[in-house]
């Protein structure tokens, strides 16, 4: 695998997620196309990543919806997974090491505010189970990134590498369980979207990425402005309803590992995330 929501759809933040990515391997280049000494160069397929249209809606607010008519047209390292009513691409500017958002292909929800897509129980019931999906996927991609490094993965390891001799179990030989990565993993909206298409973040919680550049970007993971698919349908008098009210993008900075408050500090914040991150891929 590579390297997977402040008040209503109309509002946007300084957390641009994904505006589109560079033309597939699979289209052809209309420029190389223009340049070539050909009388009549062919024009890109109709439906191909690379045609006007597709390009015009890669960029800003729209720049998601780009993966949804024709996830096929897109390389491997864009768009992970899709199936008819969903798509999965990793984040062009991901705030973690892995970093995946989930697409619904249905207008009825895509252009819904998820405060309003996420209290349909039928389509709620569906996110769910693609979201259990993808933190399935996100930790096996951190176990295979980070377990080297893990002193919880040495004994797993061991039997692996034919060092150490399996666990026996009810069915006899088994490996031992190693690091509970999916405990690594956090899944949710922003509840002011960046994005107009709707989205579901997945994504490992160490917040450690170049992508990670500002407040706002750390605290729309870290604070309530995330809000976990497994609390929707939210009761009317949620305060996450009115993130703008509550002001949760502008709250200090606090390491999500271990509580140290830096106040506005960002850089700060960001050195000490270095030091987190090798203690926490460590453990």
């Amino acid at each position: 695998m590579p390297s997977t929501p402040a008040d209503g759809p109309a509002a946007r933040t300084e957390n641009q997620e994904d505006g589109g990515g560079s033309t597939s391997s699979r289209s052809k280049n209309a420029f190389d196309m223009l340049m070539a000494p050909k009388p009549k160069p062919k024009s890109p397929p109709k439906h191909s990543y690379a045609s006007t249209s597709m390009r015009h809606i890669a960029h800003g607010a729209d720049g998601l919806g780009v993966y949804l008519l024709h996830p096929e047209t897109f390389p491997s390292h864009r768009v992970v997974s899709y199936s008819p009513d969903f798509v999965v691409v990793n984040d062009r500017y991901p705030k973690s090491s892995v970093h995946l958002l989930l697409l619904p292909r249905s207008p009825a929800y895509s252009a819904q505010h998820p405060f309003d897509a996420l209290q349909d129980p039928a389509f709620l019931s569906s996110v769910r189970g693609e979201v259990e999906k993808l933190r399935d996927l996100v930790a096996r991609e951190l176990q295979r990134r980070f377990g080297a490094e893990s002193k919880s993965e040495a004994r797993r390891q061991a039997v692996l590498d034919g060092e150490a001799e399996p666990e026996e179990g009810e069915e006899g030989e088994e490996l031992p369980p190693g690091r509970d990565w999916k405990a690594e993993v956090i899944a949710g909206i922003h509840a002011r979207p960046s994005m107009n298409h709707l989205h579901i973040h997945v994504l490992s919680r160490e917040m450690h990425s170049s992508c990670l550049k500002h407040r706002k970007h750390y605290n729309s993971f870290n604070t309530p402005f995330l809000v976990d698919v497994a609390d929707f349908p939210l009761a009317a008098d949620d305060p996450r309803l009115h993130p703008g009210r509550e002001q949760y993008l502008r709250k200090d900075l606090t390491c999500w590992r271990c509580g140290r408050n830096f106040g506005n500090r960002f850089k700060a914040l960001k050195e000490h995330l270095e030091d987190e991150f090798e203690a926490w891929k460590q453990e």
